[in-house]
């Protein structure tokens, strides 16, 4: 599908976010060239507001945006909330937003009012430059006076950043009385989102309530041999994240860390969520606890660390004997190995 971001060989990629002013009749469009990611979203909103929407509503406390449920501002996005929450904090605006329910984008008045009459307006017409795309918008007009802005975005976008529960539930953000996922209001007010005691520390070192299932008795590696283990998967892996990030680009030289380099986790905890995965069978919503982070996050960590493993040749050994929950790994740790917590600490 080439409709939304209208990619093409020598122009790059072009991702048209629009607001549509209902009141006003005037649309006003970010033309961006990165990801379409929910900052991408909130950064389209923020250019309207201080390009237009600040002066053509000096008195103005509240913005109500109707969205669509899905995309960039899609209803169950965090990074979504969380950047509203930024920008309404910048502005001091009261911001509702409603979304439409899902597979109604095309109930939105924007879809008709706007977005249709620019498709109208450069149909036929071969987006050669982004200038072409520009003008193609800005010369967007109708009988009854609507007016449109463009303007282009050359800022990166990355993908992949995760919210943490802490973050989510630190938000600012009241949930309506009917469909509080689709309908929510965020607060002008500034939060603090709690500090973990499993904040990372060191890209070699295992986290501290994880450091304790790091035994041989665990592992079925010597202390020494774990650490060797580990010196020989980080550089692979900071290789493999760079070319991933440069393909995930296209080519273009970025600031940005991928996905995987912004992980809370170490490369020793991932190492261990492997072996606690395929050596003892341990189910995947186990250690996800034990992490503090979703099941998709711990298949993310062990498919990474299972290909690292397999390309310095290094197969982990399958017991036979399985670990069924958090508490048979407990066990295991203290009754084989130290045992500095008496329980099993959570980072969630």
């Amino acid at each position: 599908m080439l409709d939304h971001d209208f990619p093409d060989a020598q122009l790059g990629k072009v991702a048209p976010y629009g607001i549509y002013d209902v009141g006003a009749n005037t649309g006003w469009v970010n033309v961006g060239t990165d990801n379409e990611t929910a900052q991408f979203a909130v950064a389209s909103i923020r250019r309207w507001w201080n390009a237009a929407g600040r002066d053509a509503y000096p008195r103005s406390a509240r913005l109500l945006i109707t969205a669509d449920a899905g995309g960039a501002n899609a209803a169950n996005s965090r990074l979504w909330k969380r950047e509203l929450a930024a920008f309404a904090l910048e502005t001091g605006l009261q911001i509702t937003v409603c979304h439409l329910p899902p597979g109604t984008s095309k109930w939105n008045k924007i879809e008709h009012r706007l977005f249709s009459q620019i498709t109208t307006n450069w149909r036929g017409r071969p987006l050669t430059s982004h200038e072409v795309v520009l003008e193609s918008i800005r010369a967007t007009t109708t009988r009854t006076g609507l007016s449109v802005q463009a303007h282009l975005d050359t800022e990166t976008y990355p993908t992949g950043i995760e919210i943490s529960d802490r973050e989510l539930a630190a938000l600012p953000v009241t949930g309506h009385d009917w469909h509080k996922d689709w309908n929510y209001t965020l607060r002008p007010e500034p939060y603090t989102v709690p500090e973990s005691p499993y904040r990372r520390q060191g890209s070699d070192r295992p986290s501290p309530h994880t450091a304790a299932f790091c035994h041989p008795s665990v592992t079925g590696l010597s202390d020494q041999d774990f650490n060797t283990l580990i010196s020989r998967l980080q550089p692979l892996q900071d290789q493999r994240r760079a070319d991933a990030g440069e393909r995930q680009r296209g080519g273009r030289p970025s600031t940005y860390p991928t996905r995987a380099a912004r992980s809370l986790h170490t490369l020793p905890d991932m190492l261990l969520a492997t072996i606690l995965r395929h050596r003892h069978g341990l189910p995947v919503t186990a250690i996800a606890t034990l992490l503090g982070t979703s099941g998709t996050t711990v298949y993310h960590y062990t498919d990474e660390v299972s290909a690292l493993l397999k390309a310095v040749r290094h197969p982990i050994r399958t017991l036979r004997r399985k670990l069924t929950s958090l508490d048979d790994l407990s066990q295991l740790a203290r009754t084989t190995g130290p045992n500095p917590h008496k329980e099993i600490k959570l980072a969630c």
